[in-house]
């Protein structure tokens, strides 16, 4: 395991993304934490959240994918 995967930034915030969602190169759409530091992960490409492929609070490994994307 790399790290831990949250979709919002809190328990009581809401996702950075949802599917259906429209998103743009450069935007935060989650955060995994790693040894007790918070990460925030930028989205490399634009385009419409398809599928979010891991649970909310799931571990995470190097190179996982995390969302499906389809290009707008």
């Amino acid at each position: 395991m790399i790290g831990t995967f949250y979709r919002s930034s809190s328990p009581d915030k809401a996702s950075f993304v949802n599917v259906g969602d429209e998103i743009k190169e450069g935007q935060v759409i989650c955060i995994v934490e790693a040894m007790k530091l918070f990460n925030e992960i930028e989205s490399e490409v634009s385009g419409r959240v398809v599928k979010i492929l891991v649970d909310n609070s799931s571990p995470v490994e190097y190179d996982q994918p995390l969302f499906l994307v389809e290009p707008i």
